[in-house]
Order: structure tokens, then C-alpha cells, then sequence
């Protein structure tokens, strides 16, 4: 791990209470949230950390202790497809690859919350061997994902190793890095790093941010040291109650992504892990927010809106479906503002 901004970041509710962040009452309950899921805050999100859309992020609340009958220890189904220590091979063509499992900022609503924190190892130079290993011999897998844990995360020697060896696999042809670094720790984003990101092989950035607030100019160089560098980005967001399920939030966030030239890519429905049941909206107002944001904005400021089946059956879309088959020749078609019009082969 590097040591870009460790030694600032916020990491005690002591810490989030000296600073006015969180409520002196409630810091027994706040204590026992912390010691289950980590809390950590960089300098750079602390800058904008009064912002309501920011602050429930981060800042842990006592909504968390209440578990909701239907929330689960591994909401989105990792474990049945984990093949070996650090390898998560679900889709046919890609897999998962977890190297380390903390991150710079620990999202309270995080979906792997019960696997991931500072008291979490980073696999072994002998783990990271079988997992290489098991893509080898795995031809099949065309594609595979960095994440975790957050892999930007790595000091730059040793993301370089992991690169070396995935790209010296023949049928690897992609390397995706799912990263929330450059917002929230624009300053990893350095020399070192470029050089190590500039491969043979596609490298794909993939940054999860979820509120316009979260584009500090320094996140804002940083996405654009990434794209001068060529290496494409694609954003995901996860769609959370009272932070961006509004479609004014929503389109200024695509946008923000857009002008930064990322792609949006992936709007995920929250998943199912303990305690963040206060972060959902129900399906039907996703689905709403969606058909708001498509008439709203250019069709570049428009993410998949998805859906990860519990229980490791995959993403599946949750977009409103705009056609009706009446029968074999003749549809109805909606249009943007509800209007149905008939449609014949």
C-alpha cells in the first residue's frame, strides 16, 4: 500500500466526532458499527464532506446495527462462484480478481462490507500465483477484472507485477480496474502509476463515484492524467436514497461523468447487505428515475440501470421495457412521455 494520504485519513468515530461529523451520544453504537465495518475517509473527501450527498457515504450512522430480515453476509452470491483464494469466475469469458481487500474510503452501503477492511489480508505471492494459474488454465477467460478491495490501492511495484502476469496469458485480452482512487485519492494517480498502467494489452478504468460532489478538481486531472494517458474510463454508480435518486442529481452526476470523458456504464441497484437497508428505493422508482433521466439527457449520459440476483445468478437490466408484443406482426410502442403508438411488421 502507499502512503498518499494514510496518515490523514479519518479512520475513528473519535476522529469523526472531534470534527463535528457525527453525534456524541450515539458514539457506543457508532463504536460497535465501526469495529464490524471499517470507517476510513481521505483528506481529499473530507473537503467536501459537509455535503449531505457526500456524508451519508462515508459517515457512519446508527442505522446500520438494524439487519433487515431479507439483507445478507454476501448479498450478490461471490462465494458459490469462487474458485479459488482471490478468484471469482461467474461469467463464462471474465472473472474477478481481488488482490487486496481495502480501500482508500469504505462505503457504508458496500456489498462486500463483511470481506473487505483494515483488518483484511492482501493475498500471498503464493495465492497470487494460483490465481494466475487458474486463468491459465482457464482459456476461456477473456477478460479479467481487478477489484476488491480497491486495487489502485497497490503500491505501483506491485500492481505491475499482478499486470505482468496476467498479460503474459494469451487469451487475456482485457484488463478491467475497478477504482473509486481517483476521486477519492486523486493524488495515487502519479507518474509511477501511469507508467505501470501503460500496457500491451487494453486497459479499462472503471470509477465508481456517485455524486457530482465527489468531481473535486484534483479527482477531475486525476481522471484526465488516466484518459491523456490512454486509458479509457467507464463509470458505475450505485443508485442510494437520499444521495442520488433524484434525476437532477442523477443527470448532473452523467453528465459530470461525460464531460470528464467517462462513459456511464453500470447504475446498480443496491444490494442486500447487512445493514443498508436506509440506502434502498424501491425498483419501480429506479425504473421511473431512469425513464426521467432518458428523456432528460443525451443518450451518452445513459448507464444500465441493473440489478445483481442474489444469490450469484448475475446482472440482469431493470430498464422499462417500451415495446408490448400484441402478436406475432403488431406492437405497441411507448414513447418518452407515455404515449403508446402502434407498430406493425
Amino acid at each position: 500500500m502507499t502512503n498518499s494520504s494514510k496518515d490523514k485519513t479519518i479512520r475513528t468515530t473519535e476522529t469523526l466526532i472531534e470534527q463535528g461529523l457525527c453525534d456524541p451520544t450515539q458514539k457506543e453504537k457508532l463504536n460497535q458499527i465501526a469495529e464490524q465495518f471499517s470507517i476510513a475517509i481521505t483528506p481529499e473527501i473530507s473537503t467536501t464532506i459537509h455535503h449531505p450527498g457526500i456524508a451519508k457515504q462515508f459517515i457512519p450512522a446508527v442505522e446500520e446495527a438494524h439487519i433487515a430480515p431479507n439483507e445478507l453476509t454476501d448479498p450478490i452470491g461471490d462465494e458459490p462462484h469462487q474458485k479459488i483464494k482471490g478468484v471469482i469466475h461467474r461469467y463464462t469469458d471474465r472473472c474477478l480478481l481481488l488482490p487486496v481487500s481495502v480501500c482508500p474510503v469504505y462505503c457504508r452501503f458496500c456489498f462486500r462490507r463483511e470481506k473487505i477492511g483494515s483488518k483484511q489480508p492482501a493475498l500471498s505471492p503464493e495465492e497470487l500465483q494460483n490465481a494466475y494459474a487458474y486463468i491459465q488454465n482457464h482459456p476461456e477467460i477473456w477478460e479479467v477484472i481487478l477489484t476488491g478491495g480497491d486495487p489502485l490501492i497497490l503500491k505501483p511495484k506491485s500492481l505491475d507485477e499482478i499486470l505482468k502476469n496476467l498479460t503474459a496469458i494469451p487469451h487475456v485480452d482485457v484488463i478491467r480496474i475497478h477504482t473509486r482512487v481517483p476521486v477519492v485519492d486523486p493524488s495515487r494517480i502519479n507518474a509511477s502509476l501511469l507508467k505501470v498502467l501503460k500496457i500491451k494489452k487494453p486497459v479499462y478504468i472503471v470509477l465508481h463515484a456517485n455524486h457530482p460532489e465527489e468531481f473535486t478538481e484534483a479527482a477531475k486531472k486525476a481522471c484526465a492524467s488516466l484518459i491523456d494517458h490512454g486509458i479509457p474510463m467507464l463509470s458505475q454508480t450505485v443508485l442510494l436514497k437520499d444521495i442520488n435518486d433524484n434525476v437532477d442529481t442523477l443527470s448532473q452526476l452523467m453528465r459530470c461523468f461525460v464531460r470528464n470523458r467517462i462513459k456511464p456504464y453500470y447504475l446498480h441497484h443496491p444490494d442486500l447487505a447487512k445493514g443498508t437497508q436506509h440506502f434502498r428505493i424501491p425498483i419501480r422508482k429506479g425504473q421511473a428515475l431512469m425513464k426521467a433521466l432518458k428523456k432528460k439527457t443525451s443518450g451518452l449520459c445513459h448507464p444500465q440501470y441493473v440489478l445483481d440476483i442474489p444469490g450469484g445468478y448475475g446482472k440482469i437490466p431493470l430498464q422499462h421495457c417500451y415495446i408490448q408484443e400484441k402478436n406475432a406482426d403488431l406492437y405497441s410502442i411507448e414513447d418518452l412521455d407515455g404515449q403508446l403508438h402502434r407498430y406493425e411488421e
